[in-house]
């Protein structure tokens, strides 16, 4: 067994008087909490006093360790020098919210008030929340280190530099998409030495934890990109749950393997071998100081991993469930088909749990079936095109199979679009006015300057996202992605659009007058005789709680409810027949059993393949297993085109 400290080690390991930060960030279910944990137990058994802080809104740290923590800093038991805290983003936005709005009550009127608490109700204000506890915890002399489980993101730190002229802003007092601009004047210098210190490589270290699938992969570097423009490096990527070479035993598993260990090496070559660290698939969820002390070891100490079934977490079972009773084929199919009017369809879910190829696998079966089918993608990585290996782009296109088209939504071409549909209308706005009191060109300038701002490319992704509604000439339109209730919210905050911001992007000033197509378009998506909303997932703890807590978001926020949910990633029983796969199939039936309690909705079951289904072929047969469409047809067969 190796012993010789590993690169990781020194990326992690404080080396300074100052207090050393270590940010985790990484999809829900890559293992980011565990490693998180193991990294924390790991500096605090060598000596460094440490804490370690979960901004996750899924937290599992009290599951992990054993013990309730909670939104109080608490001391680890049978751990020194270890401390922990689960941050409750609700808790958090509130306080946030009390503390800018207390201030204010003695000098505005009622009115005002209730404008300020409007503006308050930003989903933006959550991140910002989340910001502002990372902030107090950079005052901690008491601590060594504090690592950071969920680190934050370009979206939020982008927010806390605009707008660029902080002073310019607070002498106007206008207002922004994070509160009134004279309640940040306090924290200015906090943010700016927040972002001082997450740019200093001296002080604090980035790692991303993912999983070895290339889709992970690609959005690990393209979040590394976009820090990487902010001056915030990441030193270090950790590929966790690669498939031990000893439970391989057969040809679809060894196979599965081997595309692991593919996008290990590609990821190795990327990254650099020195910024980079492996843990195997355990054959149960990692929780205990014993499973904690091996990810630590192997990480930072270069021992070679331990993966014994017998150490698998024990499964209830009576809350175990089998696959094959759970799925009801027609009542999937009904959720899917359209009515008399068009039906949208959007699959939804975290980064990594294949919403792609569910959202284009259900399109290809529905087109199948003879449905005019749109699906459209917000995807960054346009990976619709490598699904149907063939060119998608921004606008409809057609791809080989009759009655289907496919676009993908370019962000960078709908913000433009949404600039010039924005700058031409306060263009016009302003054009006969005489009034020598409007600067034009300063305001002008004020709204181009909030167009940079992440608000407005959420607003442009969505207004390219609304105008799929006025699609004419389909029967289905399939949203792989369907916007989250912190985008949806962007449309109905404020009620009355006035003093969000000053002359910003987002108010009904500055932005051509949309509320009624807006309010029609949430009322179809609440309409489940016209919508369906699933979730994608694969049966484990984080992905189900981050999923269960975005599905409640949209139900309270929007009033969307949830009425599909795909459990993705199914093991197969006819392989690995060992005990390491029994103990991973039995993990999954009980979690089949928690989701389906949660959700209470129809469920589609999709097993895992030896590849993921690539071309209309494949596709095909795929959306015969999971859609129930297979045997649906209309009345009159469509007319199929040969190309």
């Amino acid at each position: 067994m190796s012993t010789t400290p590993t690169d990781a080690r020194a990326i992690v390991e404080p080396t300074s008087d100052e207090t050393e930060f270590v940010f985790f960030s990484g999809k829900g279910g890559v293992g980011k909490s565990t490693v998180s944990c193991a990294t924390a137990t790991w500096l605090a058994d060598n000596d460094y006093e440490t804490l370690l802080v979960t901004t996750d809104p899924a937290p599992n740290l009290s599951d992990i360790f054993g013990q309730e923590i909670g939104h109080e800093v608490t001391a680890i038991d049978d751990i020194e020098n270890l401390s922990a805290i689960e941050i409750d983003p609700d808790t958090a936005a509130e306080e946030y919210r009390q503390e800018t709005i207390e201030p204010m009550r003695q000098l505005l009127d009622d009115e005002q008030l209730e404008t300020v608490e409007e503006q308050l109700n930003s989903p933006c204000v959550e991140e910002i929340a989340a910001f502002d506890n990372f902030v107090d915890f950079m005052d901690s002399p008491e601590y060594d280190v504090v690592v950071f489980d969920t680190a934050p993101t370009g979206h939020t730190i982008r927010l806390m530099e605009l707008p660029s002229d902080w002073n310019a802003e607070l002498e106007k007092g206008g207002s922004t998409c994070i509160g009134p601009a004279a309640s940040m004047e306090e924290r200015k210098q906090d943010y700016e030495r927040a972002i001082d210190t997450l740019q200093n490589d001296e002080r604090t270290s980035f790692a991303f934890v993912g999983k070895p699938e290339d889709s992970s992969v690609d959005e690990i570097e393209r979040s590394a990109s976009d820090l990487g423009e902010l001056g915030i490096e990441s030193q270090l990527l950790i590929i966790n749950g690669y498939l031990p070479e000893s439970v391989c035993e057969d040809p679809f598993f060894e196979g599965k393997r081997e595309d692991e260990q593919a996008v290990i090496e590609r990821a190795r070559t990327e990254f650099g071998a020195d910024a980079m660290a492996t843990y195997p698939l355990q054959p149960g969820e990692i929780a205990g100081l014993d499973l904690l002390a091996d990810v630590g070891g192997v990480l930072y100490d270069g021992n070679e991993a331990t993966v014994d079934v017998g150490t698998a977490t024990d499964v209830d079972a009576e809350t175990a469930v089998d696959f094959e009773s759970m799925a009801d084929a027609e009542a999937v199919a009904d959720q899917l088909q359209p009515g008399d009017e068009t039906r949208y369809v959007f699959f939804t879910g975290k980064g990594g749990v294949g919403k792609s190829t569910i959202a284009s696998t259900a399109a290809t079966k529905l087109a199948e079936a003879g449905h005019e089918t749109l699906v459209v993608t917000t995807d960054p990585a346009a990976h619709l095109e490598d699904i149907f290996g063939e060119p998608v782009g921004h606008d409809p296109t057609s791809v080989s199979q009759a009655n289907l088209d496919a676009a993908r939504i370019d962000q960078e071409k709908a913000l433009e679009e949404y600039r010039t549909q924005v700058l031409d209308h306060v263009t016009e706005m302003y054009e006969d006015k005489e009034d020598t009191q409007i600067d034009v060109d300063a305001a002008i300038a004020n709204v181009e300057e909030e167009l940079e701002s992440p608000c407005a490319e959420e607003m442009a992704a969505l207004e390219k996202f609304v105008s799929y509604f006025d699609e004419d000439g389909y029967d289905v339109v399939v949203f792989d992605t369907a916007p989250t209730g912190h985008t949806l919210r962007l449309l109905e905050l404020p009620s009355d659009w006035k003093g969000f911001m000053d002359l910003g992007s987002l108010t009904k000033g500055a932005a051509p007058a949309k509320g009624d197509q807006y309010d029609e378009v949430i009322e179809t998506m609440k309409d489940p005789e016209q919508s369906t909303f699933a979730f994608v997932m694969y049966p484990e703890y984080t992905p189900m709680m981050e999923a269960y807590r975005a599905a409640a978001d949209l139900e309270d926020q929007v009033g969307i409810e949830t009425s599909l949910v795909v459990a993705n990633y199914l093991l197969p029983e006819e392989y690995g027949d060992n005990a390491f796969f029994e103990n991973r199939r039995a993990q999954q039936r009980e979690y089949l059993g928690e989701i389906s309690d949660r959700f209470d909705v129809q469920m589609m079951l999709a097993p895992l393949r030896q590849d993921e289904p690539v071309g209309l072929e494949e596709l095909r047969a795929f959306g015969e297993e999971i859609t129930g469409l297979d045997d649906i047809t209309r009345e009159t067969e469509p007319e199929v085109t040969v190309s």
